[in-house]
């Protein structure tokens, strides 16, 4: 008898060897993701109408909100006054007949056909004595009869209508190949101590479960089980990677104290909180082995980071060799270069040509934008080690750089770098082929579930103080023309009294042209209008280099009074007088970009605002954006919040890996078995790193990573 179907195997069987899969339905399922048996089994079902416990039309009463389970019988439309048009529809069940009515939605007159069966979701009314439903939820379920499958748990699947997949066509094809997968059965790689400690149900009677439960108990025990699955597999891929690496690499042993770091500590003037002090002990103690640290710093808004983060590269020069910072954008590179240089101004190393003697520490900024010569000289110091720190863009990059001896790397705003741009940067520095130490920084606080599963190869440490003397900012929501218009006198007001103000346009599209015409136009707006009489800079991503430069010193200095921008503000500028900050179509934009944005503001000892200006009548899920926006200052409640309403799709996207890796997972509600399955892996997975004592787990996870990494390479 042959072994049982594992997930690689269920993954090499298209969905074209089911019955009536041709050629037509096979590329509508391969245009929502399903293209194999394996796609298919994992296809789950949206919701469910409990037709054990369902009330026929007969028996709805009027103002309740219920689901009915009818065939359609008849359909008609008619145009209203003003263009609009109605739909009717008379569904029936045999128990009585009721009808939808749908406003302004004409294509429900196509979906809605005569002979389908139909789910209709809605509150049911009284018109002209008969049962009524107002543009009702609907899920087309099929042809056939209403009385289907009745007295059982229907699933309902997402479905597209243009591609001409329905509900009940995706049951039977899974029902399909439920049956043919049995004479065989389905593999479980999770060993049996471990599922019965946990209470889990075996992987094929969650499969059969998940689509069509006898009640709603079981249905909740399959979803625990798969989703135990799909969190399993990250984190043992996780983990194996991050032990083998441990593995083969060899980094750099420091010592983490001595007296450039001691004399750092001295000059400081201001104390440090005590999440700066834990977040520099854990860089120590990584520091101080050969293995390489892996380590993510995470910390809200004006939390400390660049402290943090310089404490590590002052490890390296203290060790006799060299640091580098890489920021996203030459922006925020020029700003670091300009923080890190007002920080060691003055400071000095001890200089090995002059025995006994010092010299000044060499910062060196290397970006796109340096001239030929600034570049050749600042390559060469690189080269030699004469440089020390070196602050850049993705120029640090490029082949030409060759650090002579780089041991300690600071990647800032890390989750606009792919994981191969970082390793080229580690692998760019030495020679010997020790790898250096990493640290990637993200002022994008991150939920407690997203850390442990999508940043699970990285050691963590959370910034969650504010340094002593910030003010709370005020975040206020200005809807509609009046409530903007009295925002600009209070800007305005602020201006006169010897504060400044920043004015983020809109993101319009994902173009930075467009981003730039939309910042000029409302600079000019602004300059002749709100802010006529004031001094009005203007700051965008296609503006020369130095004009930005320019442009920012004079912000800087106080030689302006506003700043009108794009988002190349959004993280990196450090301006204690700017006390307003002003978000154009802040519907827009989502939660983590407008957090970043405020964070721009509260920088000194003045009281500060945020207004984010919307539309008169933003969408619902804005809506719920800028009132957590402007219920709460708290980075890390408010990343809670965002992936409750993003979900976690792009929080995987960020890491170079697809949005099916989690297809039923939540991190928003399934903290219990994220944690359950980080313990598991650890228990299941050698110290290399290997599942030798798991080999079907083993294989699974080698299948996990090449579907995953082709996911990947599709999509690019």
């Amino acid at each position: 008898m042959k072994d049982p179907l594992t997930l690689r195997e269920l993954d090499a069987i298209g969905v074209d060897r089911l019955n009536g899969v041709g050629r037509q339905r096979r590329k509508a399922l391969a245009d929502v993701g399903v293209e194999t048996v394996f796609d298919l089994l994992t296809y789950y079902p949206r919701r469910y109408v409990d037709r054990t416990a369902q009330a026929p039309i007969s028996e709805t009463e009027i103002g309740s909100e219920i689901t009915v389970v009818a065939d359609v019988h008849a359909v008609s439309s008619r145009r209203l006054r003003g263009g609009r048009r109605l739909v009717n529809v008379e569904v029936a069940d045999a128990t009585g007949v009721l009808s939808a009515v749908f406003f302004n939605q004409p294509w429900r007159e196509r979906q809605l056909a005569e002979g389908r069966t139909v789910a209709l979701f809605g509150k049911v009314e009284n018109y002209r004595g008969r049962k009524q439903m107002t543009n009702p939820v609907v899920d087309v379920l099929g042809g056939g009869s209403a009385g289907d499958r009745t007295g059982r748990i229907v699933a309902i699947y997402p479905q597209s209508e243009n591609a001409g997949i329905v509900t009940w066509d995706v049951a039977n094809w899974i029902g399909e190949a439920q049956r043919r997968c049995a004479a065989r059965g389905i593999a479980d790689p999770v060993p049996e101590w471990l599922r019965g400690r946990l209470g889990l149900a075996g992987r094929a009677q969650a499969l059969a479960d998940i689509h069509e439960p006898a009640s709603m108990p079981d249905q909740w025990a399959a979803r625990n089980r798969l989703v135990f699955d799909e969190l399993l597999r990250v984190q043992l891929m996780l983990r194996s990677q991050r032990l083998a690496r441990e593995a083969r690499e060899l980094g750099i042993a420091h010592e983490p104290s001595g007296s450039l770091i001691e004399a750092f500590h001295r000059r400081l003037p201001y104390t440090l909180t005590d999440a700066q002090r834990r977040a520099m002990a854990d860089i120590d103690a990584d520091l101080s082995t050969l293995r390489p640290m892996h380590r993510l710093l995470q910390g809200d808004v004006g939390s400390g980071k660049t402290l943090v983060a310089l404490h590590a590269l002052l490890a390296a020069v203290q060790n006799d060799h060299q640091g580098a910072l890489m920021a996203p954008t030459e922006v925020l590179a020029e700003q670091h270069y300009i923080a890190l240089r007002a920080l060691l101004d003055g400071f000095e190393v001890p200089d090995e040509a002059r025995l006994g003697g010092r010299r000044p520490l060499r910062l060196r900024l290397l970006s796109g934008s340096s001239s030929a010569t600034q570049r050749r000289e600042v390559l060469l110091e690189i080269a030699t080690g004469a440089a020390d720190i070196v602050v850049g863009t993705h120029a640090l990059l490029e082949e030409s750089v060759r650090f002579g001896s780089l041991s300690v790397v600071v990647v800032d705003e890390q989750h606009r770098f792919g994981v191969s741009q970082r390793a080229r940067l580690r692998e760019s520095g030495r020679d010997d082929r020790r790898i250096p130490h990493l640290l990637v920084m993200t002022a994008t606080p991150i939920p407690r579930t997203a850390a442990m599963t999508v940043y699970g190869d990285l050691d963590v440490s959370v910034l969650d103080e504010l340094p002593p003397g910030r003010t709370p900012i005020v975040t206020q929501w200005a809807q509609g023309p009046l409530a903007a218009e009295a925002m600009w006198i209070e800007v305005r007001a602020e201006i006169e009294a010897g504060r400044q103000a920043y004015v983020v346009c809109p993101l319009i599209a994902e173009s930075e042209s467009l981003d730039a015409r939309s910042a000029t136009q409302m600079h000019a707006e602004l300059a002749a209008g709100s802010l006529a009489g004031l001094r009005v800079g203007l700051l965008h991503g296609r503006l020369p280099p130095a004009e930005k430069e320019a442009t920012m010193t004079r912000f800087r200095e106080g030689d302006l009074d506003a700043l009108v921008a794009t988002t190349v503000i959004e993280v990196g500028i450090d301006v204690p007088n700017a006390t307003v900050m002003v978000v154009l179509s802040a519907d827009r934009f989502g939660i983590a970009q407008l957090h970043q944005l405020r964070g721009r503001v509260g920088r000194g000892s003045h009281a500060s605002t945020c207004y984010l200006v919307s539309d008169e009548d933003p969408t619902p899920i804005a809506v719920e954006r800028l009132s957590a926006l402007a219920s709460t200052n708290d980075g890390f409640e408010l990343a809670e919040r965002d992936l409750e309403l993003r979900g976690e799709g792009t929080l995987f996207d960020e890491r170079q890996s697809g949005r099916s890796d989690l297809k039923l997972a939540s991190l928003a509600r399934d903290l219990t078995w994220v944690q359950e399955a980080r313990d598991a892996a650890a228990e299941l997975i050698g110290s290399d790193g290997a599942l030798d004592d798991h080999p079907g787990l083993a294989d699974e996870i080698d299948w996990f990573a090449s579907r995953r990494d082709s996911d990947y390479l599709q999509r690019s």
